[in-house]
């Protein structure tokens, strides 16, 4: 198409009838920008009006919308991790940062802070997410100074976010001992000098060594610590409050750090703790009120929807109400409220689908237990032509996120929830209305 041949602004805005409820200047902005793609491109992608329109309707539509998880990984990275435990968000105001019995000013982490050291015996704040935690404590206890860490632990987190990495961003000088897969008590004391401010533990929650390997017990680098008049700094990662072994998850939990004498503790918020993204760094009275202070924290601080949504979680968990924490009731739910679960699926999709029911394995995700798997219940889908039946679901009115093998779509039921099943059958009938199969089973309106 040739730019000549392009309308003028006015007259696409002639032609409109309707501006979908935007005011003139967004309508005119949008033709704008579409009459300057054409003119770019040479190519014209439908009548003008109609493309204005889907435009403008596009700006009503949320971006973040609600996902079915049909994959089997409890705490998905791309799906948003832990999902949130049902709260109403408080509308207007609210006593964020003010004592409603002293009628003075208060501080949001008093919301939080209470739970949390009820929970773990030691004070502790929240910061966006345990990145940060990494971040603020270094800088705050090791700018310009030596960190001692093993080689073993400078692990690569998530999205490409390095340990070594966070650590030269605090301004804490790295101080590597031991190898990748052996260190011992001896390295740490050998590498303690005048410059050292800080022991840095990482637990590897994202990938698993075996074999030739040693690494000292927690309690004797604690003890090592003591005796050198340095501080041990924990990075768990995982965030794991509640003792998951009863259901085959081996994870370390943030409390036995503390009690092996660790000072400070850091953890995610949405993985096994099963909260909204934050991070929590909880220890000693005198490092949490020098993290508090460090101005820092003010930049890192954490939000009232993630306070209330929090507060949620950690409520839950001192009552140790596990189904009321999502993430906490899909991994300990039981083969036989799975297999249930997946039959009813089954059954209400073989008059149209080749659809069985099969064992299969599940897993925690989200860098967390990178070697454990849970046994679970799937529903396979035999269909033609699977890579679009599998894009139909995931870009369908009610988004179902799934996963493939052998050519095949796997729903696993494991991380489907009672509340969806409706809904995920009714995506899969609507994905085998849109995509043709080659079956003798007739498609039903």
């Amino acid at each position: 198409m040739s730019p000549r041949d392009l309308p003028s602004v006015d007259q696409v805005l002639r032609e409109l009838e309707s501006f979908e409820g935007f005011p003139r200047e967004i309508v005119v902005a949008e033709i704008r920008a579409v009459l300057s793609e054409m003119r770019k491109s040479g190519v014209s992608s439908g009548p003008l009006g109609q493309l204005i329109k889907d435009r403008l309707r596009a700006l009503h539509t949320p971006s973040l919308r609600r996902v079915i998880n049909a994959t089997g990984v409890v705490l998905h990275t791309n799906l948003g991790r832990a999902p949130l435990p049902a709260f109403t968000p408080i509308e207007g105001y609210s006593n964020l940062e003010y004592d409603l019995s002293s009628g003075k000013r208060g501080r949001r982490d008093t919301h939080t802070a209470r739970l949390l050291e009820r929970l773990l015996g030691r004070p502790a704040i929240v910061v966006n997410n345990n990145a940060a935690a990494v971040y603020l404590v270094l800088k705050e206890l090791a700018l310009d100074h030596e960190v001692i860490v093993s080689r073993g632990e400078l692990i690569e987190i998530g999205d490409g976010f390095r340990i070594p990495e966070i650590m030269a961003s605090s301004g804490a000088i790295v101080r590597e001992v031991g190898t990748t897969n052996r260190t011992h008590l001896s390295d740490y004391s050998d590498a303690i000098n005048e410059r050292t401010r800080l022991i840095l533990r990482v637990h590897p929650s994202n990938f698993h060594i075996s074999g030739f390997t040693a690494r000292p017990d927690l309690k004797d680098l604690a003890a090592l610590a003591r005796e050198r008049g340095i501080p041990v700094f924990e990075d768990l990662g995982s965030g794991c409050l509640a003792d998951l072994r009863a259901f085959g998850i081996k994870e370390p939990l943030v409390s036995d750090s503390l009690a092996a004498g660790v000072n400070l503790v850091s953890f995610s918020c949405d993985k096994l703790l099963g909260g909204p993204q934050a991070g929590v760094i909880a220890g000693d009275a005198d490092l949490i009120a020098r993290l508090r202070r460090n101005p820092v924290y003010r930049a890192l601080r954490v939000d009232k929807l993630i306070i209330q949504a929090l507060e949620t979680a950690l409520m839950h968990l001192i009552r140790q109400n596990w189904q009321a924490i999502p993430a906490l009731r899909m991994i300990v739910a039981g083969l036989d409220e799975i297999r249930t679960r997946a039959e009813r699926v089954a059954a209400e999709l073989k008059e149209q689908l080749q659809a069985a029911v099969c064992p299969g394995e599940s897993v925690a995700g989200g860098g967390s237990l990178p070697d454990q798997t849970v046994p679970t219940w799937v529903v396979e889908l035999d269909v033609t032509a699977a890579p679009a039946f599998e894009q139909h679901l995931r870009t369908g009115a009610c988004p179902v996120v799934t996963r493939m093998e052998n050519g095949k779509i796997v729903l696993d039921m494991r991380t489907v929830e009672d509340h969806e099943v409706d809904a995920l059958i009714a995506a899969v009938k609507a994905a085998r209305q849109s995509v043709p199969q080659q079956s003798s089973l007739p498609a039903r309106p």
